[in-house]
């Protein structure tokens, strides 16, 4: 699997409404992390969202890391927190790609 940090800015927009008192990250802004970093790296177009689950909240300034891989028209990926000592699955999931050789 390939391996690249996520980092989410501790000054997000996200945050101010989510939660105020006890921010945590959402979960459609991981996804979205996810996707940016897995179309850069692996040189996919990422079509859909095929399944998502979500594990365990994220802290504004949480370490993370994405690891991923691309299988059929698919890639799957994991979330989880480097934290030192707090090492724990975030999300994971399956994106959908576009096919090799579509039409852009």
């Amino acid at each position: 699997m390939n391996r690249l940090p996520l980092v989410v800015a501790v000054d997000h927009p996200a945050f101010a409404g989510h939660f105020p008192g006890r921010p945590i990250v959402p979960g459609v802004v991981l996804l979205d992390l996810a996707q940016c970093a897995i179309e850069a790296a692996a040189g996919v177009r990422v079509t859909g969202l095929a399944v998502a689950k979500f594990l365990s909240p994220v802290s504004p300034g949480e370490a993370l890391e994405l690891a991923f891989e691309v299988v059929d028209a698919g890639v799957r990926f994991q979330i989880q927190s480097s934290k030192v000592g707090d090492e724990r699955p975030v999300a994971n999931g399956r994106f959908a790609i576009e096919a090799a050789g579509a039409a852009s």
